[in-house]
C-alpha cells in the first residue's frame, strides 16, 4: 500500500525522495507541502550530485520522524539496517552507480530530465522507489506501527 503509493507519486513527477517521504505522510504529523519542501533537495542523489539515492534519503527522513529521537544510537542502527537491505535489493545506495548500472550517464547538476515514457522505461528509479518504500513499509508492519494491508 505505501510502496505502491510511493511508485504512483514518482510516476506523477515527484522526485525519488519526495515520493518515499510523502507516501508515508499519514504517519507523520507534518503538512504535505512541508514534507515536499523538506525532501526536495535530496532528489537526484542530493541535489543532482548523484550521491546517496534520494529514495534511501527519503527512508532516512521517515525513520527520523517516526523513531524516538532521544535514542540516537537506536535511530542510527535501525536506519542503517534498513539501508543495508535497500542496498542489497537495489544494488547500491549511490545514485550514480544505480544509473550507470543501466548504462545511463549520470549527469551532475543541470535541469532534471523531462518525465516521459522513455524516462520511466529506461531508468531504474521507479523500481528503486518501490523497493525502498516496500522495505520501510515491511519494517513498519513488523514493528506494528502500521497494519498489514490485505
Amino acid at each position: 500500500m505505501y510502496a505502491e503509493k510511493a511508485l504512483e507519486l514518482f510516476e506523477q513527477g515527484l522526485n525519488c525522495s519526495q515520493s518515499v517521504v510523502v507516501a508515508f505522510k499519514d504517519l507523520i504529523n507534518i503538512d504535505e507541502k512541508e514534507l515536499l519542501k523538506l525532501s526536495l533537495p535530496l532528489g537526484g542523489g542530493l541535489a543532482r550530485l548523484r550521491l546517496t539515492c534520494g529514495a534511501a534519503s527519503g527512508l532516512a527522513i521517515v525513520m527520523g520522524l517516526l523513531l524516538d529521537s532521544s535514542d540516537k544510537s537506536y535511530v542510527y542502527e535501525t536506519t542503517r539496517c534498513l539501508l543495508e537491505k535497500v542496498e542489497k535489493v537495489n544494488g547500491s545506495l549511490i545514485c550514480k552507480e544505480l544509473l550507470e548500472s543501466k548504462n545511463i550517464i549520470a549527469q551532475i547538476g543541470g535541469k532534471p530530465e523531462e518525465r516521459t515514457k522513455e524516462y520511466y522505461d529506461n531508468r531504474p528509479c521507479s523500481i528503486i522507489v518501490y523497493n525502498t518504500a516496500k522495505i520501510l513499509e515491511d519494517y513498519l508492519i513488523e514493528q506494528k506501527i502500521i497494519k498489514h494491508s490485505s
